[in-house]
């Protein structure tokens, strides 16, 4: 009985990214198990994406909406990043990294240098790595091997 019990109430190994804000189930480790809403920023579980978009297919709704603050979402890549710079303004953590993320991408160093710190500051724990990995090819900054484990 107590192998049956641990199977049927087993939860998912808890990774950094918390609990789904819906369900408040522990986010799995794999990424592709849960989706990041552009609107309001929250990594929502699949499962909750589901049972979204079946209430809104029961229900005839005309448009998807978030499942946690009920926007619609972006029509346009431009929206998208409308909405991502809102939510950096607003101070969102994981906002101001994907930001960090596409200035890196680009090749602007120093706004991507920014962005993850304020991320790290904000308390954003993928941030940190994203800095060690400035750290550690100089770009931007100075190589420095102490600030590069640090962030790690």
């Amino acid at each position: 009985a107590e192998l049956r019990d641990e199977l049927l109430f087993k939860q998912p190994e808890s990774c950094h990214l918390g609990d789904c804000p819906i369900c408040c189930l522990p986010l799995s480790f794999e990424g592709k198990y849960s989706t990041m809403m552009a609107c309001c920023s929250k990594i929502i579980c699949y499962g909750c994406v589901c049972a979204n978009q079946m209430r809104d297919v029961e229900g005839n709704l005309l448009q998807y909406k978030c499942p946690f603050c009920r926007h619609a979402p972006p029509k346009s890549q431009e929206e998208s990043e409308m909405q991502m710079m809102k939510r950096a303004q607003a101070n969102d953590p994981f906002a101001t990294l994907q930001i960090g993320i596409r200035r890196n991408e680009e090749g602007n160093y120093e706004g991507a240098f920014q962005n993850y710190t304020k991320a790290a500051e904000s308390g954003n724990a993928a941030s940190h790595y994203f800095l060690s990995c400035l750290y550690l090819e100089g770009k931007f900054v100075e190589m420095d091997e102490k600030k590069e484990v640090y962030h790690l």
